[in-house]
């Protein structure tokens, strides 16, 4: 791969920082969000491309976004950047794409990006498996409350073994409810099946003929809440499923349930779960995203010893982002240069 190829003194020579223009004028400028995006896509760009990076690890603030995507051809963005109409008005007709380093995408306008022609491009598929190990270990770590255990043992609450100190819930012979059934709830699925789980449920807008290899069975989604012992949210957002778990679905939950999500914050009714969590309504949460993000220090949510919070690291292994990275490159050369995108939306 190209960035295997450039040596550390090259790519100290360029900064993310300015334009680069690392072999002679280039007929597109693209616009990189933030400096910490991995280097393997980001080289991908710089070969072919003007690129212009936002200088810091952090997401760019909404005005200086603005000022900076005039004249631009390309973006290369993150679920952090907001791409709405006053956004592509400040970019002009000039921009031909927009590439998400993500599978969601309700971070983008996608009908008006569509009304003015402007390709879309995101990553499915490549963050799938990374994902689904992320909800396994998010949902093992709170059902066998490790961060409890784990903090009792470094603080002195650790005195002797006990027969019914720090236990928990086990997956074997429970039955598992996943709330949305595409790539990642499948994947999550044929994992937790390796658990010896009593019965998978899952609740989705259509039949998926997967299910039937794996073993899973599709219920309403009322039933799946007071069935499960462990209820798994990989369901995208989008209105239909906005705040879907919210408090007539936690009062329908068993109060022995565990809540896992690692989809997005927004389907959640987050003072609903509070209240749950807070009052024993359900056993316990394990969430890799929240609203907003990141959750604010004072959140009630890090005050409950019965709630798991993890900073939105589903994907996040070093393989994989070096993937998405590169996916979201070529799917903005491909786009610039008029040929098919590897992932357009």
């Amino acid at each position: 791969m190209v960035y295997k190829r450039i040596t550390k003194f090259a790519l100290s020579l360029v900064s993310y920082r300015t334009w680069s223009n690392m072999s002679g004028t280039r007929a597109f400028n693209v616009y990189i969000t933030r400096s910490d995006m991995p280097e393997s896509g980001v080289n991908l760009l710089r070969n072919k491309c003007n690129v212009k990076v936002w200088q810091e690890p952090s997401p760019v603030p909404r005005e200086e976004f603005l000022k900076a995507v005039y004249g631009i051809n390309g973006i290369f963005c993150s679920l952090t950047d907001t791409i709405d109409k006053e956004l592509l008005d400040a970019a002009g007709p000039s921009l031909k794409v927009v590439a998400t380093i993500s599978v969601g995408h309700d971070h983008i306008d996608v009908p008006e990006c569509k009304k003015r022609g402007i390709k879309i491009g995101y990553t499915p598929n490549v963050l799938t498996d990374a994902t689904a190990e992320l909800t396994l270990a998010l949902l093992l770590s709170t059902s066998r409350r490790l961060p409890e255990a784990q903090h009792e043992a470094k603080t002195g609450g650790w005195v002797s073994w006990a027969p019914t100190w720090m236990t928990g819930p086990g997956l074997a012979g429970s039955t598992v409810g996943i709330v949305g059934f595409g790539r990642i709830a499948q994947a999550v699925a044929r994992r937790v099946k390796a658990f010896n789980t009593s019965q998978i449920l899952y609740f989705n807008r259509s039949k998926r003929p997967e299910a039937d290899e794996i073993g899973a069975i599709k219920v309403e989604f009322d039933e799946l809440l007071v069935k499960s012992d462990f209820v798994i949210c990989c369901a995208a957002l989008v209105p239909a499923t906005k705040e879907i778990f919210n408090k007539a679905a936690f009062d329908k939950m068993k109060n022995t349930a565990i809540f896992i999500n690692t989809s997005r914050g927004g389907t959640v009714d987050q003072n609903a779960l509070i209240e749950a969590l807070k009052t024993g309504n359900i056993r316990a949460a394990g969430l890799d995203v929240t609203t907003p993000e990141p959750l604010p220090l004072d959140s009630p949510l890090f005050k409950l010893k019965n709630c798991v919070i993890l900073p939105h690291i589903g994907s996040a292994s070093i393989e994989t982002r070096n993937i998405m990275s590169e996916l979201t490159a070529n799917n903005i050369l491909a786009a610039l240069s008029n040929s098919e995108m590897p992932a357009e939306l």
